[in-house]
């Protein structure tokens, strides 16, 4: 399998405390592949270097055959940060148009992926209302609608589905592997067990380095824990 991500020898410092260690990782084409661990581990961090949002101090990160930060890169990713970074004064509508319009989306084009990702997160109802009146459930995912609108080859989600409600939940998620089905890459950051059992691979984020990483059924049969909580706790503890 070819790989959309290399990551190599990554490490980052803010200040005096190190956030990311010596990180080696790959992700194939065509993957759902989740960055798990607790608040604080790195996970963050470690997407927006994938982005390019930040620059490692020592390592690099290689996206598409392309080393990150890259411009050009940014026409084939769609970025889902933690925090909504929206404009809470204009409509749900308003935001897609503007966010979608500077990847050069327009006419029938634009107006065919709003109807579609609007429709996907369930907000097609809720379109012509500012968000400033909307939930943080409503906000997180108009956010997830804009990462998907310019139709991208990586989608890059931190913590995609905090604060939907679990029917949107399984919705959004027969979508994503809907979309692994078409070919695109998936990377997620999530501390939900139940979501890291749904990726096809998966990396154990805690104190800035990578615990252990593979498919759900091979770190469960490594470390031999009948579920991902029981992977976690061996493969912190170093046992196998």
């Amino acid at each position: 399998m070819s790989h959309t991500i290399r990551i190599e020898n990554l490490s980052k410092n803010y200040g005096k405390q190190q956030v990311l260690k010596d990180i080696d990782l790959t992700v194939g084409e065509g993957q759902i592949f989740g960055l798990i661990g607790p608040s604080g581990s790195g996970k963050t961090t470690l997407v927006k270097m994938i982005v390019g949002i930040d620059s490692p101090d020592r390592g690099t990160v290689t996206v598409m055959g392309a080393r990150v930060p890259n411009l050009e890169l940014l026409q084939d990713v769609g970025y889902m940060a933690q925090s909504d970074a929206l404009y809470p004064e204009l409509t749900g509508k308003e935001n897609l148009v503007f966010f979608a319009s500077l990847f050069g989306l327009k006419g029938a084009k634009l107006k065919e992926r709003i109807a579609y990702v609007s429709k996907l997160v369930e907000l097609d109802d809720a379109l012509n209302k500012k968000v400033a009146a909307y939930s943080g459930g409503m906000k997180r995912r108009l956010s997830l609608a804009i990462a998907l609108a310019h139709d991208p080859k990586l989608l890059i989600l931190d913590e995609p589905t905090v604060g939907i409600d679990p029917e949107l939940r399984q919705s959004v998620w027969q979508e994503l592997l809907e979309l692994m089905a078409q070919g695109k890459t998936i990377v997620l950051t999530t501390h939900v067990m139940d979501e890291a059992a749904k990726c096809e691979m998966i990396a154990l984020v805690r104190d800035g380095g990578i615990l252990a990483s593979g498919s759900p059924d091979e770190l469960k049969a490594k470390y031999g824990a009948a579920d991902l909580e029981g992977v976690f706790l061996a493969a912190g503890r170093g046992g196998q």
